[in-house]
């Protein structure tokens, strides 16, 4: 991939399988609007970035440095990683994989901030996507930081004076009272974030659930978006059905079976294969009735 700077502009070509669009559309994350076919606003790691696709090959990011890019957003996006390689592996002798990844190849694996993602994952619980939009927009405007007309995502320390009713005012429902759970358990260093890094991804898990309101999939959509454990297959009610239609031709499998299913089936790929059936699935309305 070739990285160059022109008119204030970050300009990427060269690259293989990344298409902005179909990453940022794949209920990944909830901090973007499309401006454009091929354009998008995105609020992350304290930054607000235009990321526009053209149809010569070219990803154009501004305001970014090179600098800027190499620390948030090659990372952000998962620029270093082969997916050319984890395509290859996870369609090879599975003609369905092949055919999700056929579909959306440009869809890649977003590292985020863990912080924002845990309590967008405890908003999305029983939620539609364009109403965990919302509600994730309406704290960051309540209560994070202006950034070029926009708001960050508040910080750990802007919402530990928030209430239960504060988020319940921000349209979070049921959801309220496990965000505010978060907030304590996290601002008061019973959950440690920061120390991830150097524990199992059992430790992290049992870490996560013991916020209320975070259950297996929560945990499971933190560790893979935000603690890059690529291994990790999240499962809710509607991917059973997916992976039950698609590969057990409808039959009702255990939780626990299917869990074993995608470790040994997908193995240390087993989170990209999520998202590829995921986008796939949803866009094609597979296990929704």
């Amino acid at each position: 991939m070739n990285v160059y700077e022109d008119g204030g502009k970050v300009i990427l070509t060269g690259y293989d399988s990344f298409d902005a669009g179909n990453t940022l559309e794949s209920g990944q994350c909830f901090r973007f609007a499309k401006l454009g076919e091929t354009r998008y606003s995105i609020v992350a790691h304290g930054k607000v970035l235009n990321i526009e696709q053209t149809c010569t090959g070219e990803t154009r990011l501004w305001p970014c440095t090179p600098e800027e890019f190499e620390r948030i957003w090659r990372t952000y996006f998962d620029l270093d990683c082969d997916y050319a390689g984890v395509k290859a592996a996870l369609s090879e002798g599975d003609p369905i994989m092949a055919e999700a990844v056929k579909f959306a190849p440009g869809i890649r694996l977003m590292n985020q901030d863990v912080w924002e993602c845990l309590i967008s994952f405890i908003i999305s619980a029983n939620n539609r996507i364009p109403m965990i939009m919302q509600v994730v927009r309406n704290i960051s405007h309540r209560f994070g930081t202006d950034i070029d007309g926009e708001r960050c995502f508040p910080t750990r320390e802007q919402l530990m004076a928030a209430t239960t009713e504060d988020f319940g005012a921000c349209r979070a429902g049921f959801r309220a009272k496990y965000i505010y759970d978060a907030v304590q358990k996290i601002g008061t260093g019973m959950v440690d974030l920061d120390g991830f890094g150097a524990k199992s991804t059992d430790e992290v898990k049992r870490e996560l659930m013991s916020i209320k309101g975070v259950g297996v999939k929560v945990a499971d959509c933190v560790l893979l978006l935000s603690c890059r454990r690529r291994e990790i297959f999240p499962i809710d009610v509607w991917i059973r059905r997916v992976v039950q239609e698609l590969y057990f031709g409808g039959r009702e499998i255990p939780l626990n079976s299917l869990q074993d299913f995608a470790r040994e089936k997908w193995g240390a790929h087993a989170g990209y294969a999520n998202q590829f059936l995921f986008h796939y699935a949803r866009l094609h309305k597979i296990g929704t009735k």
